[in-house]
This record gives structure tokens, sequence and C-alpha cells, in this order.
């Protein structure tokens, strides 16, 4: 199961940088606003970090289609939690966002919750 895990690993990463490059675009244009559609759009699909962000989340998805070639879909896709953790991780290390204890021990509820299905 080493290989399989470490497939949805590399998607899980794809993806987990591909939001991260969201967020940090998100963070330069400001609040997107159906109000003003026209406007915030346009600073959108003009920032790269958004088209990077979307490239990773492409990246993601084929690597997600070389575990799916693999293993069982119901092994799989709880894996996917995986992308929670590394997200509240990095939400905190690099955007410096404040993540309270109950968020953290939610995590730690996950991480049982992976490493039972990894196990089964």
């Amino acid at each position: 199961m080493l290989k399989p895990f470490l497939l949805v690993l590399v998607a899980i990463s794809f993806s987990v940088t591909g939001e991260l490059m969201l967020k940090t675009a998100m963070n330069q244009i400001g609040t997107f606003s159906f109000s003003n559609l026209l406007p915030s759009l346009g600073r959108i699909l003009t920032h790269p970090r958004i088209w990077t962000g979307f490239g990773f989340f492409i990246l993601g998805a084929f690597w997600w289609l070389a575990v799916l070639s693999r293993v069982n879909l119901s092994w799989a896709y709880p894996m996917l939690a995986i992308g929670y953790i590394l997200i509240l991780i990095f939400s905190a290390l690099v955007l410096r966002e404040h993540v309270s204890l109950v968020r953290w021990i939610g995590a730690g509820v996950i991480i049982l919750g992976i490493f039972l299905v990894y196990r089964s």
C-alpha cells in the first residue's frame, strides 16, 4: 500500500498547493463581490497565482487518476482528508492564520480516522 499512499500524497500536495495559491491570490485581490461582478472577475482572471493554483489542481487530478487506477475508491477517497490536515498546518505557518485549539483537536480526530482507514 506504500506506492498508492505516496501517489495519494502527491495528488494531495498538488491540491493543497493550489489552494494556497488561490488563497494568497485572493488575499492580494481582495473580497470577491457579486455586486461588482465584472471588475472582480477581471482582477481574478488576470492574476497569475489564480492560474497557477488551477494548474496545480489539474496536476493533482491527473495524479488522482493514477491512484484510482490502483486502489479501491473506498480506501483512496478517505485518504484525501490528509489535505485537511496539511491546509490547517500551512494556513497557520504560511498564511499566519490563527488556528484554534478546537480545530487542532478536530485535526487529531481526522488523523485517527485516516490511520484507521489506511490500516484497513
